[in-house]
């Protein structure tokens, strides 16, 4: 019972000393600013932040794109007020004027009409920017060309309007470049702003984790010199909760680790191979652990199966460094032993055979 009280005792000061550690580093966030990499991350806005501020820049880009559109509409209206554009303006009678193989020479039919629908859709199936509906304009006139003999009035009728229409659409273009570029720049600065973001959170993660991960680290010490004799259930448990807590926040194993990971597996005891492949069965139900024959895949495993196995394996090959040492030794000092036995023996039996003078 005294060992047990002198236990508890010791898990107590072990967790007001993290406790007073917490006061003193947050008094030290507070009153020393002017340390660089706090002071980095005290600039760096939130990732939710962040993705605010990405849902308003979307939102004023696409405005930007409406009024490009309704800019373009311009262009539309003097193609569609031309004389020679009333053939395009509503789609191909097909049936009507019995042209049988059009949708086997045509792919995609286009009409001004569909157009002037798409621009004016509202419920998101619209257009989303100039470039499309410069295809589909170009479309209707390639069409056209495509269908009919060039020596047609409507071949000849759709060339004449496509070249127009190109000689606007040049002009109209720089407005659109402009567009894609300061698109294109946005999007860069907020993906940069983005991961400067993702990097102050996962160091403010690790700094949270630090304290966490040292009291593991102190209950294992103390574990391994044999002061939780009594193996205080509520103690294990809280020392499995932070494990898991680690394990979970911790960053995805590479698949270089992982390659080590499997080798260090076939350096482990029969024993300690057989409580590795239960941790393994723990999270994976349909493994069996037990079978005769075990086919282990590395990488279907999860990341908090994959961190357990490190934890354990690392412990384990530590405990066998030390058995194996202590073994050498004591072979060590019988061979030494041995040798003593027999330079004696040979010592004595060489008096006997001396003869006397």
């Amino acid at each position: 019972m005294r060992q047990v009280l002198l236990l508890e005792q010791k898990v107590n000061d072990i967790e007001n000393f993290f406790s007073s550690t917490n006061k003193r580093q947050n008094n030290m966030d507070k009153g020393n600013s002017s340390t660089k990499d706090k002071d980095k991350e005290k600039h760096v806005p939130s990732i939710k932040k962040q993705n605010k501020v990405a849902t308003r820049r979307e939102a004023a880009a696409a405005k930007r794109m409406q009024d490009l559109m309704r800019q373009f509409g311009t262009i539309l209206r003097q193609i569609t007020q031309h004389k020679w554009v009333w053939p395009f303006m509503q789609p191909v009678d097909v049936e009507g004027l019995g042209l049988h193989d059009y949708y086997e020479v045509i792919d995609k039919p286009m009409d001004f009409s569909t157009i002037k629908n798409q621009t004016e859709a509202k419920d998101g199936t619209g257009y989303k920017n100039v470039r499309e509906i410069c295809v589909d304009v170009r479309l209707v006139f390639t069409n056209a060309m495509k269908y009919n003999d060039e020596k047609s009035d409507v071949h000849v009728m759709a060339k004449t309007l496509l070249e127009k229409f190109e000689e606007k659409w040049l002009q109209f273009l720089p407005k659109v470049t402009e567009e894609e570029t300061r698109r294109e720049q946005e999007e860069a600065e907020a993906q940069l702003s983005m991961q400067l973001a993702q990097e102050a959170a996962h160091a403010r993660m690790a700094r949270d984790l630090s304290n966490e991960i040292l009291l593991l680290h102190v209950l294992n010490l103390l574990k391994r010199l044999n002061l939780l004799s009594f193996q205080l259930y509520d103690v294990d448990v809280h020392l499995e909760e932070l494990r898991e807590m680690a394990v979970k926040k911790f960053r995805k194993m590479t698949t270089d680790e992982k390659r080590k990971l499997g080798a260090a597996l076939a350096r482990l005891s029969p024993e300690d191979l057989s409580k590795a492949l239960e941790i393994v069965a723990q999270n994976n139900p349909s493994f069996q652990a037990t079978a005769e024959e075990v086919d282990l895949d590395i990488d279907a495993q999860s990341q908090s199966t994959l961190w357990k196995l490190k934890y354990f394996i690392e412990e384990a090959l530590e405990k066998q460094s030390k058995n194996s040492g202590s073994t050498s030794g004591n072979e060590n000092h019988n061979n030494k032993n041995r040798r003593k036995q027999e330079s004696c023996d040979a010592v004595a039996k060489a008096s006997k055979n001396k003869k006397p003078t």
